[in-house]
């Protein structure tokens, strides 16, 4: 890992002053190597590259994630909320729970304090992330400093991202070399204490050679006590001219951070326990965790002449994640104690993926097409173990008898922390009998074909497949036992169809009907609960369909409307005459709606923002926990986000945003156990910020959250590990671009 000598600030600064770099995709990129203002004579130029994204503000009308082919917003009959660059900077965005604020339909769980666990349309994901449209799955933080913008897609994708992808996925955009000049760094300070440092630098060398460094270092404190973050990031790409129409990328990042483990606050009576928001629960200093992440990246595009276009793209990402966490696991009990319990994991993953598309523009008569035929294959290498941690009881006082289990202690609510020694051994505990030890290899061969049909300017449909071969062979590594083989090898087939139709009775208005399956197969920690004698390896799918409205009201400003059901089936269910046979039973449903805002209504005044309602329950009883009709956890019925800027002069702007959430349950057990349902209550908050424009080179930017100093819990990961929002707080950042 790394100190917090600043030796890393100083290396950041001489490297990014070094090091030339450029910036988001353009359609033509033109070299302006020193020639004077109004001579264009010397002036030479990359080839076309294809446009990823045409995007002014907050507003971005055309991408290529939806389809594998650049298509605008209007014509992908889907659900998408895209978070640009301008948007990120204005709010001081830093992570993916920030984003999604602003994403209708989709919310974020705690993710234990050690990763990010994004909610779409009612299900929760630690793995439906991408970067580049490259998956990225690993359970860890991620940040924003080298992207250009974020795409949430809502619904089912498995056509276009195969495997999971069933309640939808968040994909990065990172930030690119393509010849323009670039010079930006930005120093930011909190109320909290600490601060970050970004940079961004690009150029172009010569005509056929373009740069792009960016680059992070992060120190900071938290409202929370003894909660710390420190991360780095430095990410250089390269663009290559091969000659005309063809490009060469090739990309690394190096990321890095420590930062403790923080599940929060328990439950008392059924609410979140009443206590300072700072209050640490457990042990800070023996609940770390950490993350490194080495990634290489390769993008290869050829244009030919007759409409055909060849994309290659490769990523080798290794990742090396840990964590411990000492934490509460009970309710604050009638006498005033905190049951507390402690345990450590390693998950080490190495991924590598190749993906090819081959894209043809042709007419047959008067119907046009872009079809898209494409293959990828993949593999990741997978370790992971638990440790169990055991505390030393000798010497303790009577509080923290334990009550028969002998991982767990007892504190007072009034003084949570436990200070005490703990052993983390892979060892059995009452807790946990069977902690994980394994070796998971995952292949995948798939292929894709793809048509979006252009009937006439008023009529289109997009009709799409793909086929995955996925095999996960799960290598314990535990004493293989009856109940916990050495290894189980599955083998899944997959079918993921796509189908829409869109109907623009306008230029600017589009409405779509839309039908799409994913499919989820066993892996990781689903594989742990299965033997060849109680199996039940059918891949869990998911079914959505959708009917929506797209509507540019203005050329930068856009608003959407879609209405859903999402259906899950082949969940895994013990059968009730045998409980050591599985059965596998229709799952859940989500219905609900979604309305988007984003872009300009005035030249002064830009817009993010949307309302989410979702009715999300069990459709079917899985277990004796886990019955018919219950509501699904942490998925409120009513959301509202709205975030406004406006700027008064171009010298000054301000910045309101209003985030609201009605009540929700916390667990899925809320029929079960009805005595004990924990629910977060509504809240509403209200972030502002005020931005000022000093001249073409600086610009200071204040931003507040939670201005109005509301107590509120966004977020949880069971009925005692629930989040406290953080009080008022400040963010002061000063930016030079030059």
């Amino acid at each position: 890992m790394f100190n917090r000598s600043g030796s890393y600030l100083f290396f950041l600064v001489v490297a990014t002053l070094t090091v030339l770099q450029g910036s988001a995709d353009a359609t033509e990129i033109v070299l302006a190597q020193d020639v004077p203002s109004g001579d264009s004579s010397d002036a030479k130029t990359l080839p076309k590259v294809r446009v990823e994204a045409e995007e002014a503000g907050y507003n971005v009308q055309a991408i290529t994630t939806g389809t594998k082919t650049h298509a605008a917003l209007r014509d992908v009959p889907q659900s998408i909320s895209i978070v640009t660059r301008d948007q990120i900077q204005d709010q001081a965005m830093q992570s993916l729970t920030d984003v999604v604020r602003y994403a209708p339909g989709v919310g974020a769980a705690q993710g234990e304090g050690n990763r990010d666990n994004p909610i779409f349309r009612g299900n929760g994901s630690t793995a439906d992330m991408f970067v580049d449209g490259i998956r990225d799955d690993v359970e860890y933080f991620r940040d924003l400093y080298n992207v250009e913008r974020v795409e949430v897609l809502k619904g089912p994708n498995g056509m276009i991202f195969g495997r999971g992808a069933v309640g939808g996925l968040i994909n990065r955009v990172t930030r690119q070399a393509n010849g323009e000049r670039v010079r930006e760094v930005a120093v930011e300070g909190y109320s909290e204490g600490g601060g970050r440092f970004t940079a961004d630098f690009g150029d172009a060398v010569g005509n056929k050679l373009a740069l792009r460094l960016t680059a992070l270092y992060e120190d900071t404190d938290s409202y929370r006590d003894d909660v710390t973050f420190e991360r780095i990031g430095i990410s250089p790409t390269l663009l290559l001219d091969l000659g005309e129409s063809t490009v060469l990328r090739f990309g690394y990042e190096y990321y890095d951070y420590d930062r403790v483990a923080d599940r929060g606050i328990p439950s008392f009576q059924g609410r979140p326990s009443d206590t300072d928001p700072a209050t640490f629960f457990g042990d800070p200093s023996q609940s770390p965790t950490a993350a490194t992440v080495n990634s290489l990246t390769a993008m290869f595009e050829h244009r030919f002449s007759d409409g055909v276009t060849l994309t290659n793209r490769t990523r080798w990402a290794d990742y090396d994640k840990m964590y411990q966490n000492v934490y509460a696991v009970t309710a604050v009990t009638a006498n005033g104690t905190v049951g507390i319990e402690a345990y450590g994991q390693q998950n080490d993953r190495e991924n590598l993926f190749n993906q090819t598309d081959v894209v043809f523009d042709f007419e047959t008569g008067d119907v046009g097409h872009t079809f898209l035929i494409g293959a990828e294959a993949g593999r990741q290498d997978s370790d992971n173990r638990r440790d169990n941690g055991l505390f030393d009881f000798a010497g303790m006082p009577p509080v923290t008898t334990p009550a028969s289990n002998d991982q767990r202690l007892y504190v007072a609510f009034s003084d949570p922390r436990a200070n005490y020694p703990v052993n983390f051994a892979h060892v059995p505990t009452a807790a946990s009998a069977n902690p994980a030890f394994n070796h998971i290899e995952t292949t995948q061969a798939s292929m894709y074909v793809q048509d979006q049909i252009r009937f006439s300017p008023q009529w289109q449909a997009i009709l799409g497949v793909r086929y995955d071969n996925v095999e996960i062979d799960f290598n314990n590594l535990n004493p293989p036992t009856a109940a916990s083989p050495a290894r189980i090898v599955v083998e899944d087939d997959l079918i993921s169809p796509r189908a829409g139709l869109i109907y623009q009775p306008t230029s600017s208005l589009s409405l779509y009907a839309s039908y799409a399956v994913a499919t989820l197969p066993r892996a990781g920690a689903q594989m742990n609960g299965l033997t060849p004698t109680n199996e039940a390896f059918d891949p869990e799918e998911w079914e959505n369909r959708e009917v929506g409205v797209k509507w540019d009201i203005a050329p930068q400003l856009a608003a959407t409307v879609a209405v859903y059901q999402l259906d899950r089936t082949n969940v895994i269910a013990p059968d009730p005459n045998n409980a050591t046979v599985s059965i596998l039973v229709d799952g859940q449903r989500t219905r609900g709606v979604e309305v988007g805002l984003t872009g300009q209504f005035t030249d002064a005044w830009s817009v993010a923002g949307g309302y989410a309602y979702q009715d999300a329950e069990i459709t079917q009883t899985q277990s004796a926990t886990v019955i018919g009709g219950a509501r699904i956890g942490q998925v409120p019925e009513n959301t509202f986000s709205l975030w406004n800027r406006y700027d008064f002069t171009p010298t000054w702007g301000v910045g309101l945003g209003v985030i609201h959430s009605s009540d929700q349950f916390v667990a899925i057990e809320n029929l079960a156990t009805p005595a004990s349902n924990v629910t977060l209550p509504s809240y509403t908050r209200v972030d502002a910020a005020l931005y000022w424009t000093l001249n073409d080179v600086f610009r200071l930017q204040a931003n507040v959250e939670n201005l109005l100093d509301e107590e509120y819990f966004p977020n949880a990961h069971s009925n005692n590990n629930i989040t406290p929002g953080s009080p008022r707080a400040g963010r002061l950042s000063f930016v030079a671009s030059f």
